[in-house]
């Protein structure tokens, strides 16, 4: 899948999945840095683009990687690996500063869940706050979760309650989910049952009560 789009900074390419090769031959922009250096993060990324149900989806000017978004099976070791086959987990998304403003995120999004394969598939988005650009946004916790919950809002994932420690670790942390179209009810329901390891649905509730309805219904 691939979208161009005008920018006062160049024309904005938004592609993917992008395969290994194609991101070794990219540079990618020094302040792309909220999860390790640069150079590590590339590295990364080529390395999920390798892996079964791995996906990576670029914006880039030119040949430079100004941002990214990573789908990949969940780590063996978290609880969302217990969910059914389909699930997928939005791994990172990171646009540079240079080109924030931009709408990029969205752009990201967009393209993403363009292809039809992600209807096969329920996507999860765990996000918290320490990975969050605070110093550079200039954006308070509240504020930062704010702009968060409306770019997953944007591609159909809404926050979903949960007792997972990580997410109940901070107030400001939550969990989005998104159902594709072609998922089986029985999948639906795999997933549902994993959100809480106790049957009283634990002290945490992150989020709120609302639950996202298959497309369609």
């Amino acid at each position: 899948m691939k979208q161009t789009f005008p920018t006062h900074k160049g024309e904005l390419i938004v592609e993917g999945p992008v395969t290994a090769e194609s991101l070794s031959l990219l540079r990618f922009d020094d302040d792309l840095r909220a999860f390790r250096p640069p150079k590590r993060q590339k590295e990364a990324l080529i390395e999920i683009s390798e892996i079964p149900d791995g996906r990576i989806i670029i914006a880039r000017i030119e040949n430079d990687i100004m941002g990214y978004v990573t789908f990949h099976p969940p780590d063996c070791f978290e609880r969302w690996a217990k969910g059914p086959p389909e699930l997928l987990e939005l791994g990172a998304i990171e646009v540079s500063p240079k080109v924030r403003g931009l709408g990029v995120g969205k752009k990201l999004l967009q393209v993403a869940f363009s292809d039809p394969a992600m209807e096969n598939h329920v996507v999860i988005a765990t996000e918290y706050y320490w990975h969050w650009d605070l110093e550079r946004t200039g954006l308070r916790v509240w504020e930062y979760r704010e702009v968060m919950d409306r770019l997953m809002s944007s591609a159909g994932l809404h926050i979903r309650e949960t007792d997972d420690e990580e997410i109940c670790s901070h107030p400001a942390n939550m969990l989005t989910v998104r159902y594709g179209k072609n998922l089986s009810q029985s999948s639906i329901d795999h997933f549902e049952k994993i959100l809480f390891a106790n049957s009283e649905r634990g002290d945490c509730l992150a989020g709120n009560e609302s639950r996202p309805s298959k497309p369609g219904n």
